[in-house]
């Protein structure tokens, strides 16, 4: 059994934007700890977070990464996740493995897009924040002037919680202490302030507050915790990773005020599908039966599958039988972990509330529940809102016999990455990879050389445009072949009109008097459908179409399937050929998140890429939410752009809204540069 209880038990997570300082915070608490003799560095590549050969090439966190310590007898899961916007997938993964999430500021580049995206994301997932303002110690910060812009931009429950004094050299504890000299602010005024807003969740600790200008330390506990748990407050820590300033101040907060796995918010769990689903708690109970959530897979050629998962409820120990989400047959736990950085330590036994792991086991997929009731079977955890990957990048083997190799790259890619996408798109005959970023695709494409030795050959990924009519015609085609043996004859005639869109093909039989005998309509429709999956005009899927077949001749000997397949495909094409045949591409819903500022340039883009804004919405800390439409074939290295435009500070999202006809001079370019194969009679 661990040495530690649940209570004992403080998880995690260390969030913010990149260069903001997380890893080397884990360094900082690891080495005050005593986990840790003397801190690693960052351009050494020796810190324990960043252990992947990647990770030290590029001197940043690619993944998240889990170190635990023990400190005043409690025991703490640390989970340092990366801080760019491309891995933001990996960052939002934890956050239903922890009750409390610190988001680290640089202390000179002041709140970005992830602290932004890290804190909404907290509050939206209920859970404990709280704020590092880390790297204090750097030249020209502007502490004061930060605090205003963060409470600006997160609101008036954002406190400090300390103060830096001595020129940076130490900090002062402004909740138990309400004078001293601080190198900013008041210290008097930064303890009324935030005793004025604990008290404000406790009525009868208000009254005595009011009555007697002050409360003792003792009576702050609880209700300090609750204010935490409700949003009502969020602590704001000064340190500086460098010289360990702040660090004992951040572990007692950690230890003494931080939600253990029984007073954290509860995870919302479902159970039941469709109108039988209904949200339930864990309850963090050794002796109820287990439930326990992956939010963590990782791939190695070496070691196989490893699921991270943190255990809600129940108790887990070597023998213990696992059911994992829907399947019916358990798995026994034969080897139970304890992660630290890249090592791996074999335990007895995991708790509630404690991070444990689990390898060699493929049936592990992220997200997916343990359980030792066959009746959990049905049981999920609310999903998270994942950013939808938007920049694709279409990929093959460059060695023809590289194919099963990147078949189980893709594989292991996927598996780790819940905002990675790789997908066969039928349309354009390409094998398309889709992320977050630029960064993001080539930090994969680097792993899978890497990890697998596989190596590929990429280029920007096809627009799957469609074919369709928008006007009538009528069709016609004779098929006769003679070639010295029995022949092959059919005739077709068919009327086309177009359809409604997203309505597909309508195929009927409209001949009269045996004209077409029965057994050969089929097989005209299989000609029609053959053209309908490989394009007329420019090689794209069609949509949308009525065909009716009215009339058609047959040879008593000659006529065949194989003669009527041939004559429906002809005739099909020679109509649509008559029908004003169009090119559709896909319109997207575009959602652009962008400092107030840059507006004027998004918007003028927009323009110049045949788009239109259809709205705008202000977000918190002078940002927008630019709502538009836009063709998908304008947005190629979109990503790219809006980075460029704004400085780094902007993202977007977009989905399918509709197709669109192209216009005319477009529609020629691409039908010039369709070359299809011609077919043999």
């Amino acid at each position: 059994m661990p040495r530690y209880t649940t209570q004992d038990i403080r998880n995690v997570a260390l969030t913010g934007h990149g260069g903001s300082g997380k890893t080397m915070l884990v360094e900082a608490i690891l080495q005050q700890t005593g986990k840790i003799g003397a801190k690693g560095s960052i351009e050494r590549g020796d810190t324990v977070c960043d252990f992947d050969p990647l990770e030290k090439h590029h001197q940043h966190s690619l993944s998240s990464s889990i170190i635990s310590c023990d400190y005043q007898d409690k025991h703490i899961n640390l989970i340092d996740t990366p801080g760019f916007p491309d891995f933001m997938g990996h960052a939002l993964s934890i956050l239903p493995a922890v009750e409390t999430m610190a988001v680290v500021i640089n202390a000179h580049n002041g709140i970005e897009m992830m602290t932004r995206r890290m804190m909404a994301y907290g509050q939206e997932r209920n859970l404990c924040r709280c704020i590092i303002v880390n790297k204090i110690d750097q030249d020209n910060v502007n502490l004061p002037m930060l605090i205003e812009q963060i409470r600006e931009t997160f609101g008036n429950e954002c406190l400090p919680f300390n103060l830096p004094c001595n020129n940076g050299a130490s900090v002062i504890d402004v909740l138990t202490k309400a004078e001293g000299d601080s190198d900013f602010s008041n210290v008097h005024d930064a303890h009324t302030a935030i005793i004025d807003q604990i008290v404000e969740v406790d009525e009868k600790l208000m009254e005595k507050y009011l009555e007697d200008g002050d409360v003792s330390p003792k009576d702050l506990h609880a209700p300090f915790e609750e204010a935490l748990r409700e949003g009502h407050l969020v602590p704001i820590f000064f340190t500086s990773a460098h010289t360990g300033v702040g660090i004992d101040a951040l572990l007692n907060f950690l230890t003494t005020l931080a939600p253990n796995p029984m007073e954290g918010n509860p995870r919302p769990f479902i159970k039941g599908e469709d109108e039988n689903a209904v949200e339930f708690h864990a309850e963090p109970d050794e002796s109820k039966h287990v439930i326990a959530h992956v939010f963590k897979v990782t791939v190695d050629p070496f070691v196989g599958r490893m699921g991270l998962f943190r255990i809600h409820q129940g108790r887990i120990t070597k023998e213990t039988q696992l059911y994992i989400g829907h399947n019916r047959k358990p798995v026994r736990v034969v080897h139970l972990f304890k992660l630290d950085g890249k090592d791996h330590a074999e335990v007895d036994a995991g708790i509630p509330g404690d991070i444990c792991a689990l390898a060699k086991i493929e049936e592990l997929d992220f997200d997916c529940v343990l359980h030792d009731d066959p009746e959990d079977a049905v049981i999920h955890l609310k999903p998270l809102n994942f950013a939808k990957p938007m920049d694709g990048v279409a990929i093959e083997a460059k060695s023809r016999g590289d194919e099963t190799k990147l078949a189980k790259a893709i594989t292991s890619m996927t598996t780790e990455d819940p905002c990675l996408i790789i997908q066969r798109n039928n349309s354009t005959k390409q094998t398309v990879m889709y992320g977050l970023g630029q960064l993001h695709l080539r930090i994969v494409l680097e792993k899978m050389k890497e990890r697998f030795h596989v190596e590929v050959d990429t280029k920007p990924p096809k627009i799957a445009y469609r074919e369709t009519v928008i006007g009538k015609a009528q069709g016609h085609h004779r098929h006769k072949k003679q070639s010295g043996g029995a022949g092959q004859f059919g005739e077709v005639f068919l009327r086309i009109e177009p359809l409604a869109q997203g309505t597909g093909l309508e195929f009927e039989n409209k001949t009269f008097g045996g004209s077409v005998p029965q057994q050969y309509i089929p097989a005209i429709e299989k000609g029609v459908r053959l053209v309908m999956e490989h394009g007329c005009i420019a090689g794209y899927p069609m949509q949308d179409i009525k065909v009716s077949v009215y009339d058609g001749k047959t040879h008593p000997v000659d006529s065949k399937e194989v003669a009527f397949v041939h004559a429906g495909k002809r005739a099909f094409m020679d109509a649509v050929t008559k029908a004003h045949p169009t090119l559709l591409e896909p319109v997207v819903d575009l959602e652009v998140n962008i400092p107030e500022s840059h507006m004027g340039d998004i918007a003028g883009d927009l323009s110049g890429k045949r788009g239109h804004i259809t709205g705008t919405d202000t977000i918190p800390g002078e940002m927008l939410c630019i709502r538009a439409q836009a063709p998908l074939a304008e947005l190629t290295n979109y990503q790219s752009q809006v980075k460029a435009m704004t400085g780094g500070q902007g993202s977007y999202t977009m989905q399918l809204s509709h197709y669109e006809a192209v216009p005319h001079n477009i529609q020629q370019q691409i039908i010039a540069q369709y070359n299809p194969q011609e077919e043999e009679d």
